[in-house]
Order: C-alpha cells, then structure tokens, then sequence
C-alpha cells in the first residue's frame, strides 16, 4: 500500500487543470516538497521514436524497456498497467497529483470555470476540494483559479492530520501488544 497521499485533479478538458498544477507543482516545491505527477491519456501516446534502440527492443516484442541516463530515467511496459500498479511503483516523493482519473478513490479536486458551459466534472460533495472562477458553491473547500497556496496549506493540513492519525493507531497497536 502506497502511503504517499494522492490527490486526483478532474475537470473537462480546457478548464485549466494543466495549468493550475504547474502552479501547484512550483508551490509545492518551494516548501520542499518532492511531487510526482501521473496525467492520464485516454487517447494513448507513444515517447519512443521509431529507428531507436528501444523502439527496435519493443518490436521484437520486449514487455518492458527502460532508459537510464545519468539525470533521468522512463520504463515502458508493453501491457496493461493499472493505475494502482504504477502508483505503487512512485517512492521517494513526499505527494502524488494525478490529472484525471475521476473514478478513482482518491480525494479529488474539481477544476470548474463557470463559462464554460460544462457541468462540474463529478458532484462538489464527492470532492476534497473545488478550484474555481465562481463564488463558494458548496460545503466543500473552495479555491479561486490563482490560489495555489491555500490549496496546498489545506493538502499539507490533511497530510499532517493523517500522519498524525497513523501514528496514534501504530502507538495504540504497540500499546496492545505490551
């Protein structure tokens, strides 16, 4: 189980989410947090190039290829991977953003620009937070498009909370077993 909290950002396309988490990615950094992202692509991609090596690896029928160099690393796998595999592989960072994958079970956070015509991607009431050019429209937390800060202070507040909730269950679990 992957301990590293995970917030899924889901909005229609055109709503700003991209954007917002470049913004989100920077502040985060600032504080000095690690941050992964996973962006979902329901129109599949491809990062190899034909003619190179690895491009040639897969054709012959490699199920996994990786590339290593001395300041960053891709590993492509040549079948089904579900979401929660690849997440289990993330370590060493200290916060997952996933754009998109509004059917998973992690908190979300709705991006909803009130022109745009579209509904909200998924009911305010099912999200941890709202990010959005329209007044308060809900009991749930809501963000202007620009602020990046208070949302992070509200992902950072819900991290502490929870470390601190583990780390009570963990001591009344030792407690149990003196």
């Amino acid at each position: 189980m992957n301990s590293i909290p995970i917030y899924s950002f889901v909005a229609f396309s055109g709503s700003g989410k991209t954007t917002l988490l470049e913004k989100l990615i920077a502040e985060m950094k600032t504080r000095g947090m690690r941050v992964a992202t996973v962006k979902h692509d329901a129109h599949g991609f491809d990062i190899d190039r034909e003619g190179k090596d690895s491009w040639r690896f897969a054709l012959a029928g490699a199920d996994v290829t990786a590339l290593v160099s001395d300041d960053k690393a891709a590993i492509m796998e040549y079948r089904p991977v579900s979401i929660e595999a690849l997440l289990g592989k993330i370590t060493d960072v200290d916060i997952i953003f996933i754009e998109g994958f509004k059917y998973g079970a992690w908190p979300k956070i709705a991006v909803h620009r009130s022109l745009s015509g579209n509904p909200p991607p998924v009911p305010f009431d099912e999200c941890f937070a709202v990010v959005t050019d329209a007044p308060e429209i809900s009991d749930t937390p809501c963000f202007g498009l620009d602020d990046v800060r208070g949302l992070a202070d509200l992902m950072l507040m819900r991290s502490a909370d929870r470390k601190e909730s583990e780390a009570r269950s963990q001591n009344s679990e030792l407690d149990e077993c003196n």
